[in-house]
């Protein structure tokens, strides 16, 4: 986490210190505290300890952690519906460029995550080829 973008990142911050939180949860390769403007009480952040500004371009160490750290959140929270959310660059709703996860009780109809999800029809064909092009 030495780069300057590091150095200037507020997640950064919060896990050095220099900026307070409502820390929650913290382990070797990950920090959760609550956030500042939640969309329902008890809405949550998991951050890696290390910088990266994309989920793809974060060691699956730092990776492997969060998903557990989300679960211990959500079942502390007691919640019976929840979101856990995370998005990559801008143009997807990224506001902070340091990978994170959300965790958002979803209490009732006004409160939490609100999602519109405009589906289109699949094209089988390009779904085909686009299945045969991707070698994991």
């Amino acid at each position: 986490m030495a780069s300057k973008l590091a150095a200037e990142c507020i997640f950064c911050k919060i896990i050095r210190g220099e900026i307070p939180s409502f820390k929650i949860h913290e382990t070797a390769h990950s920090f959760a505290f609550f956030d500042i403007g939640p969309l329902s009480d008890g809405h949550a952040l998991v951050i890696p300890k290390y910088h990266a500004e994309k989920m793809h371009e974060l060691p699956d160490e730092y990776l492997a952690e969060a998903m557990p750290v989300a679960k211990k959140i959500a079942a502390a929270l007691g919640s019976e519906n929840y979101n856990i959310l995370q998005n990559n660059g801008r143009l997807a709703h990224q506001e902070v460029p340091h990978v994170h996860f959300h965790v958002i009780p979803k209490p009732n109809d006004e409160e939490g995550l609100t999602i519109g999800w405009p589906a289109k029809k699949a094209d089988f064909d390009k779904l085909k080829e686009l299945a045969a092009s991707i070698k994991l």
